[in-house]
């Protein structure tokens, strides 16, 4: 999953948490936390300063607010009857469990639906009783980078085109013939769009709009659950970030 995932190419700079499961596999957010912070501990081992950076916000929060993970083993059995349920139901049962379910779970993500509700009703409780934060791990910076929506939407026509020319459409052919259509990891933006294009669903101009779209929407909620941590900062440009750390980190100023 090297272009519809945009994985960085700049090997001066070494990153972590790639490659680590087959598109086939599930990744969980206390799998996550578990993984991250023994990689940022180990870094920090050896007097370098970890970035953590991603889109995803639960994730993020999993480790700047040290989330408590509820322990609930999956229950196979209630995801067969969930999953052959449409979204919008999907919702509006979670939302019966818990009606605060919108500030913690993506409402176009059955996948995350289907685990919460699984999750409230093995503990009889709601996400927010059951999703406590704990004592935090590290001292963290939170940057958020600001852009208005034009100079969002644009990026992401162009990031959409590249990952086209690039051959997102060959990618997805490929692990959609090695894994099938119902690997989790194929459930992500760019390639269901392009698997729905091979199925004959749809046209490829269909997809590649798709895609745009998705990734817009996808977008928009990442600012709205990101515009409600107060702790971070919002900066316009690099110098906005560089002050920010260098303040953070208390550099002494040259003389």
């Amino acid at each position: 999953m090297d272009i519809g995932t945009a994985k960085p190419k700049n090997t001066n700079i070494p990153y972590h948490l790639i490659d680590v499961i087959k598109p086939n596999e599930q990744f969980t957010v206390a799998l996550f936390k578990r993984k991250a912070i023994k990689i940022i501990k180990n870094i920090q081992k050896r007097g370098k300063l970890p970035f953590l950076v991603g889109g995803t916000g639960l994730y993020i929060s999993s480790i700047v607010d040290n989330l408590k993970i509820p322990r609930v083993e999956p229950n196979y059995k209630l995801r067969m009857k969930l999953e052959k349920l449409p979204k919008d139901v999907l919702w509006q049962k979670l939302l019966k469990l818990d009606k605060n379910a919108a500030k913690i779970v993506d409402k176009n993500n059955p996948r995350r639906i289907i685990r919460a509700i699984e999750i409230c009703q093995a503990t009889k409780k709601s996400l927010s009783e059951v999703r406590k934060t704990g004592k935090p791990f590290f001292e963290i910076l939170q940057i958020g980078l600001s852009l208005s929506r034009p100079q969002l939407y644009q990026r992401i026509n162009k990031r959409v085109g590249k990952m086209l020319e690039d051959g997102l459409l060959s990618e997805a052919k490929h692990l959609y013939q090695k894994y099938g259509d119902e690997a989790p990891g194929l459930e992500a933006i760019g390639y269901k769009e392009m698997i729905s294009y091979l199925k004959g669903e749809i046209t490829f101009d269909e997809s590649h709009e798709l895609i745009k779209r998705n990734t817009r929407h996808y977008g928009k909620r990442q600012i709205q659950w990101f515009k409600r941590d107060k702790k971070i900062f919002w900066i316009r440009n690099r110098e906005e970030a560089e002050a920010l750390i260098k303040n953070f980190l208390k550099f002494p100023e040259p003389v």
